[in-house]
C-alpha cells in the first residue's frame, strides 16, 4: 500500500504543477480538468494514507507519529487544493507555496525516515 500512496501524491505534485502552468499561461479549461483529475487523485492519497494509518493502529507502536503524520499529510491536500483555487482566481499563492514545501518535507521525512512502513530500510 505504501507504493500506491508514494506513487499518487507524486502524480499530485505533478498535476498541481500543470494545472498552476495551465492557468498561468490562460489555458483554463486545461487547468479546470487537471484540477479534477488532482481531485480524484486526492481519494487515491485518502484510501491509501487511511489504509497506511489502519496499519499503524492495529499494530499499537508509532500511533502518537502516525496520527502526526495523517495531520501534516491532510495539510498537504489542504495546501494543494489552495495552490490551484489561488492560481484560478488571480490571487497570490506564494504563503500556500510556502505551506506546502513545509509540509510536504515534514511529511517525507515523518513517513520515510520514523515510520516503519515506509519503502526505506528500519
Amino acid at each position: 500500500m505504501a507504493h500506491l500512496h508514494i506513487t499518487s501524491w507524486v502524480i499530485a505534485f505533478v498535476i498541481v504543477g500543470l494545472a498552476t502552468t495551465f492557468t498561468r499561461n490562460g489555458n483554463e479549461k486545461a487547468a479546470k480538468i487537471a484540477h479534477m483529475i488532482l481531485r480524484a487523485d486526492y481519494l487515491l492519497i485518502l484510501y491509501s494514507g487511511g489504509s497506511l494509518f489502519a496499519n499503524y493502529m492495529n499494530g499499537a507502536d508509532q500511533m502518537g507519529l502516525a496520527v502526526v503524520k495523517m495531520l501534516i499529510g491532510l495539510w498537504v491536500i489542504a495546501a494543494m487544493e489552495m495552490v490551484t483555487i489561488k492560481y484560478k482566481k488571480k490571487d497570490k499563492a506564494g504563503a500556500w507555496w510556502g505551506q506546502l514545501f513545509v509540509a510536504a518535507v515534514i511529511a517525507l521525512i515523518l513517513g520515510f525516515g520514523f515510520l516503519p512502513l515506509g519503502i526505506l530500510p528500519q
